[in-house]
């Protein structure tokens, strides 16, 4: 009967191919993703193409659109990986400069060689974007690279990159197409001495003085990068609070080990204009709320003052797709648009701006589209920056513990007791849980420490798994190693710590 039934089912999959082949192969040009697809993504960014590749594991027939020719998108391109390969080859050069005489390693002098820097930077963006390209062939997922806009909510013309056009049709689209720097008024960006994140990362030489416009992720990074190469780096936020979203107690703390590296900080602080002249650039300021005004000298300015969501030139009116007052698609919980059969993911819908948020709704997505069920927490999605201490945190801050009423119970632990951090002498930083005081349930952690975006996960599953401090806590963690900081601080949220 077994094999009766396993016969059925090859012939029955035999027959639908074969129905699928006939009515996906109808009046189109054999141009590469002109056939009739289950799934079509708009973006190969890290949400549009973990869709196209999941969507064509669970056997849909996909196609994906990316405008700039190397898959990857902002993240890989332009922003997470050549920032973190700066920020790591920025660090090596400090260490070798201000920390290795003290760990007994010795040379006449070190300096900075920017090219082969930026070389290194090149090399693994490249190897990156091949092997995404490779992934895209090993899961038979097609690929058209070009810039893609509907005609209808089933068909999306591209212009492609070698200078000819195409239809692509699709029974679901999903859009995928990511965000893009926020402008700031009267600012105009030219790559050279006004830079975004893009310029930051491909300067050919380091700026005396550097300032950065916008106290979140991306400035503070690019900051550590070139304050660690030898610029003098200010930040001008206009909020009173460099990174919003973090606990106010670790921020504070970070602002200091920030502070403690040269970093300054002019808070709450407006900017009226920056103008440019054959000598710099001159930056007009005044006080958020109002005042005198001054100024402030840079050979370049760093504008990271947020993120935008790309939708331009999609065609998303043309199919009736409903929008937000700034922007954002708007989708139900399946990721579902307003229209029959169209998608959105990543940095188009509101939720965190992040990667690996976009990653998630991708697979969440084509889960959904193919019958299956979908989940991504928003909740739940940490966060890092990788300046040096890391800061990394999931779950709820002590301040949002506080505004919905609950009844919390806070532990703390720091690296200057963690026997691996000392052993290695790089103790700053420390490891905050928040938990309710009634269960025990975490609520939120919050680390600051070298590592924190790797230590952060264990804290990630525990709170998907509802799991109490005393679950961490009398979990065995392994000796000497910094997640150790990780089980003290549970203890001292629902006990007493051992080390302190």
């Amino acid at each position: 009967m077994a094999m009766a039934s396993l016969t059925r089912r090859k012939a029955s999959q035999h027959l639908s191919r074969c129905f699928l082949s006939l009515t996906s192969s109808r009046g189109f040009a054999a141009v590469a993703g002109s056939e009739d697809n289950d799934v079509v993504v708009i973006g190969g960014g890290p949400g549009g193409y973990v869709a196209a590749i999941k969507a064509a594991q669970l056997g849909l027939k996909t196609t994906c659109i990316e405008k700039r020719g190397t898959l990857g998108g902002t993240c890989l391109n332009v922003g997470c990986i050549p920032s973190k390969a700066l920020l790591h080859s920025s660090h090596m050069y400090h260490e070798a400069k201000h920390s290795f005489a003290s760990h007994g390693v010795k040379f006449p002098s070190v300096e900075v060689d920017l090219p082969a820097m930026m070389g290194q930077k090149d090399k693994a963006v490249a190897n990156l974007t091949k092997g995404i390209e490779g992934l895209f062939k090993k899961n038979k997922v097609n690929y058209v690279k070009g810039y893609g806009k509907f005609v209808s909510p089933s068909e999306v013309s591209v212009d492609t990159i070698e200078g000819v056009n195409t239809v692509v049709k699709g029974k679901n689209i999903i859009v995928a197409t990511g965000s893009d720097v926020k402008s700031l008024p009267g600012i105009t960006i030219d790559e050279k001495r006004i830079v975004s994140s893009t310029g930051a990362l491909a300067l050919t030489e380091i700026p005396k003085k550097l300032v950065v416009i916008g106290a979140g992720y991306i400035g503070l990074e690019m900051g550590s990068v070139w304050g660690r190469l030898g610029s003098e780096v200010t930040v001008v936020e206009f909020a009173p609070d460099i990174v919003p979203t973090m606990d106010a107690e670790v921020r504070k703390q970070f602002q200091r080990a920030l502070e403690k590296q040269k970093m300054k900080f002019m808070l709450k602080t407006k900017v009226v204009s920056v103008d440019t002249s054959e000598n710099g650039v001159k930056l007009t300021l005044e006080p958020a709320a109002g005042g005198e005004q001054s100024t402030l000298e840079a050979d370049v300015v760093l504008v990271s003052a947020g993120r935008t969501p790309f939708t331009a030139g999609l065609g998303l009116d043309k199919i009736g797709v409903e929008t937000d007052k700034i922007g954002r698609i708007i989708v139900n919980e399946r990721f579902a648009t307003n229209v029959q059969g169209v998608y959105a993911i990543g940095d188009v819908i509101p939720g965190p701006m992040l990667a690996h948020k976009a990653e998630e709704d991708g697979v969440a997505c084509v889960e959904y589209i193919a019958g299956k069920e979908g989940h991504v927490d928003y909740d739940l999605v940490p966060g890092v920056v990788y300046t040096h201490p890391e800061v990394a945190y999931v779950g709820k801050t002590e301040e949002q513990v506080k505004a919905i009423g609950v009844d919390y119970r806070v532990g703390k632990f720091p690296f200057l007791a963690n026997s691996r951090a000392k052993a290695i002498d790089d103790a700053e930083g420390v490891v905050k849980i928040i938990a309710e005081k009634e269960t025990d349930k975490i609520l939120g952690v919050h680390i600051m420490a070298p590592n924190a975006g790797e230590l952060i996960h264990e804290a990630v599953l525990a709170l998907q798994y509802g799991a109490s401090s005393e679950d961490i806590a009398r979990t065995c963690h392994a000796h000497p190693t910094m997640s150790e900081a990780l089980k003290e601080a549970a203890m001292a949220t629902y006990d007493k710590p051992i080390h302190i």
